[in-house]
């Protein structure tokens, strides 16, 4: 893509495209491949996708940067103001509550669960 052929605006690519933005406009997409994270807030220097595109409208043709895999190796990790909570948007809704945590608050729930642990066997030792 050369810079002449660089969209000026998002609203650019959806013509090109024949696609038009979605409800899920602010979402992430993960490579199943590689890991990289497509956000749209950024868009994709290396292939000079600007930033605010979203994954909707990117072309077919359109790879990873990272591994070259093609877009339907992509899969929805969720919305961007979402996006401390680690796992995957349809993972969310299981378990007791710990899949919508984010990695700080998961962090400080096993260490400290591990220290008072530690705490209670130390605690053994003053038993007569």
């Amino acid at each position: 893509m050369t810079e002449e052929d660089r969209p000026s605006s998002p609203a650019d690519l959806a013509p090109t495209t024949g696609k038009k933005p979605t409800a899920a406009d602010d979402d992430r997409f993960e490579c199943r491949a590689c890991g990289h994270i497509y956000n749209p807030n950024k868009g994709d220097p290396t292939t000079k996708v600007i930033a605010g595109t979203p994954f909707s409208v990117l072309p077919e043709t359109w790879k990873c940067p990272v591994c070259t895999a093609k877009k339907t190796a992509f899969s929805n990790i969720g919305t961007i103001s979402n996006s401390e909570v680690s796992g995957f948007k349809e993972n969310q809704g299981y378990g007791f509550g710990v899949n919508t945590m984010t990695q700080s608050q998961k962090s400080l729930l096993i260490y400290g669960g591990l220290g008072l642990g530690i705490l209670l066997f130390l605690s053994l030792y003053t038993l007569n």
